[in-house]
């Protein structure tokens, strides 16, 4: 098989990449490990910064979610028992952010791919990539009972913190940076409204929570708990329960219970690899780096790689300048490292460590109090949490 862009991975770093590329005339070919229907209903991210928002109007698939994503100018911080709502959009000069679920936007890419003709190839096994160093590097991958080749003029390694690209790099041509947090979140999705219109951010002496949804029926809530947290020593009464203490504030706040459709623990970690390519493979979104998920940075982060590559791989086909390829990895690692910093932050503010001293933990309330009482504190917050510009 030929193609101009291999792309590994079929989740929407490597659908939103195949889409761009398609925009400007460039073909690509996707292999999915999983089926379609599994990625269509993978559970994930569901918030979208300001840019994420913009980026998939201005690419034609952002219809349907403007009619069911949930806009939302504020979140809220919630400690000591009292509420403060950052206004994001009013510190922002008029950017929000959108509650519109991963596997829905997944959903979209692929029906847009699909309508163009773009060839995704599910249960299409990734097992090799050969020749990164030449004009004409290659992807070996399983498919249909058989192995085979497709030969491309890029590789973009869009296949995810367990997926093969970034292993399959030479010995010692990445640097890694890693953190892992000596917490997790217990996550469940119940079948209920939201008990709040806005996000819920609670800083407890329990732990940290948090309150979000998926849409307006469909309410997602997670719980700080040990990293290796038994799921199943948590009954729905227990879940609901500790929720409350922890999102309670002095207001009388209740948190409506509902069926629980799903729960699992989440693993905590910062992790950047550099650079983010060799030869003529590139890495894309969680193949190259993992935020924390307390900021919301997963997907943005990822198609903010996508971005950047997309508008190098144009330029590249359209004038044969190498520049914008050859600086990709500086260019998208300046806003990953910034999201990176705003995830350890904002982690290391709202959770409990059992290995803070009273002095730490004095330093993390007279953080809340001035983040949450000064108006230029709270304006660096929310620039963050809508999106940084992406040059």
């Amino acid at each position: 098989m030929h193609t101009q862009v291999g792309i590994v991975g079929g989740g929407p770093a490597g659908l939103l990449l195949s889409h761009l590329l398609h925009l400007q005339g460039i073909a690509s070919v996707v292999l999915e490990t999983h089926t379609r229907d599994y990625v269509e209903h993978r559970i994930r991210a569901g918030l979208m910064e300001h840019f994420s928002v913009q980026l998939l109007r201005e690419s034609g698939v952002g219809a349907r979610m403007d009619r069911e994503g949930l806009v939302h100018e504020g979140i809220v911080l919630r400690f000591d028992g009292r509420s403060h709502r950052i206004p994001l959009t009013e510190l922002t000069g008029g950017k929000s952010v959108m509650i519109y679920g991963q596997h829905e936007v997944v959903k979209d890419l692929i029906a847009a791919r699909l309508a163009a003709g773009g060839e995704i190839l599910f249960e299409a096994e990734a097992v090799g990539v050969h020749n990164l160093d030449t004009a004409r590097p290659c992807i070996r991958f399983r498919h249909a009972g058989g192995e085979q080749q497709l030969m491309c003029d890029v590789i973009a390694g869009c296949d995810g913190f367990h997926g093969m690209c970034r292993p399959s790099l030479p010995a010692g041509h990445l640097s890694v940076f890693d953190r892992v947090y000596p917490f997790g979140w217990l996550g469940i999705l119940a079948d209920v409204a939201p008990s709040n219109d806005e996000l819920v951010y609670a800083s407890h002496h329990n732990g940290f929570a948090l309150l979000t949804m998926r849409s307006p029926t469909i309410s997602r809530l997670y719980l700080q708990c040990a990293p290796n947290e038994d799921e199943n020593a948590w009954s729905d009464d227990r879940i609901w329960a500790e929720l409350q203490t922890r999102l309670a504030d002095d207001a009388g706040f209740v948190l409506k219970p509902g069926p629980i459709l799903q729960k699992g623990v989440t693993a905590m970690r910062s992790y950047v690899v550099e650079p983010l390519r060799c030869g003529r493979l590139f890495l894309v979104g969680d193949a190259a780096h993992i935020v924390p998920p307390t900021g919301a940075k997963g997907m943005n982060l990822a198609f903010a790689d996508v971005a950047v590559l997309a508008r190098a791989l144009a330029d590249w086909y359209r004038t044969g300048n190498e520049g914008a390829l050859e600086s990709y990895s500086a260019t998208a690692l300046r806003r990953v490292w910034k999201a990176e910093r705003f995830s350890w932050w904002l982690t290391t503010l709202m959770h409990k460590f059992d290995t803070h001293t009273p002095f730490e933990r004095r330093m993390q309330q007279a953080e809340l109090d001035y983040l949450t009482g000064s108006r230029a504190a709270a304006t660096t917050l929310a620039e963050n949490y809508v999106g940084l510009p992406l040059l």
